[in-house]
């Protein structure tokens, strides 16, 4: 007879259990979707979450916002992206700078355990560029420059990754000190076109309408190789400092606790968005460049960069406290 019982309760359980597994995942989304820029409009940031927004409004049908929330180089809206509900209606996208500030910074508002990595958006090189008034052409040219005179840079923002490769550059490896003037990206290029500062380090997007117009002079890349929007400026590696490569990326977070179907579900979606025709001829023309990759192997690359950046804090001396 308990035999019997225990029989009866295994088939029970087991017709109970298949029940479950046939269900279909939980629909996403059910209203709308809300992103939040950790930086201003005309960011790169920006650039890449409105291209994406355009796209996943038309696949997912209900509308896509950005919400621009930026200050202290990203983390103001990463710290609103973890007060949010974790269902997957709120993502936060920020640049390279949220692997940076947690070194940089002694307490940014959060720690890379606090967000689940989505997926790693289009990556761009960074870019050193001149005013035009100013005599130095290369990069060797503007060190050299440097020792004779003050100069000052304006970059994207304290903790952005071109602020923290100008520090490199100039600090670290040639040992020569430069003033920093922490902008945000597209005040950053604008404030060099207009002469604010003489040297400017942004990641390529805000920088290359003013480049092709001659209203700036580009100096070098930090990519490995040149960028394919501008082929004729150098790397800095190219400029004597060899080995030298970094850029900046842009990547999806959403809040800890959404559930991980919805995370696959959103990595796949924002895939197809950056890969659909018309957003890759604009994120192309500003020489930002997309691989497809997992919300697995985003948080192993996002571990590797975060290690790699508390390396250069260090080395550079940088630091916000």
């Amino acid at each position: 007879m308990i035999n019997k019982i225990n029989y009866l309760l295994f088939i029970a359980l087991a017709i109970t259990s298949a029940t479950a597994s046939a269900q279909p995942a939980a629909k996403f989304p059910t209203k709308p979707v809300r992103i939040i820029v950790a930086f201003p409009p005309g960011s790169s940031t920006d650039i890449v979450a409105r291209v994406v927004a355009e796209r996943l409004t038309e696949l997912w049908g209900h509308n896509v916002l950005v919400e621009n929330r930026p200050g202290a180089a990203g983390n103001i809206g990463t710290q609103a992206a973890l007060r949010a509900n974790p269902d997957g209606h709120t993502l936060l996208m920020n640049s390279s700078a949220i692997a940076v500030n947690v070194s940089l910074y002694a307490n940014p508002g959060y720690t890379m355990k606090d967000l689940v990595p989505v997926l790693q958006g289009p990556t761009t090189p960074n870019m050193i560029t001149v005013h035009p008034s100013l005599t130095a052409k290369t990069l060797q040219e503007l060190i050299a420059l440097a020792r004779t005179k003050p100069l000052s840079y304006g970059s994207s923002g304290t903790g952005t990754t071109p602020h923290l490769n100008m520090e490199m550059i100039f600090r670290s490896l040639a040992k020569v000190d430069i003033t920093h003037v922490p902008y945000n990206p597209a005040a950053a290029a604008a404030a060099v076109v207009g002469n604010q500062v003489p040297v400017g380090s942004t990641s390529m997007p805000p920088a290359v309408p003013h480049v092709k117009a001659g209203r700036l002079r580009a100096i070098a890349v930090t990519s490995a190789k040149r960028s394919g929007v501008l082929p004729e400026v150098p790397t800095v590696a190219e400029s004597g400092f060899a080995g030298f490569d970094d850029g900046t990326w842009f990547s999806v977070f959403a809040p800890l606790g959404v559930a991980p179907a919805t995370v696959n579900q959103i990595n796949r979606d924002f895939s197809a968005a950056l890969q659909s025709a018309q957003a890759k001829e604009r994120l192309a023309a500003l020489s930002l460049e997309f691989t497809p990759n997992t919300a697995a192997e985003f948080a192993a690359r996002l571990k590797t960069e975060v290690e790699k950046y508390a390396q250069m804090v260090k080395q550079s001396g940088a630091r916000v406290d």
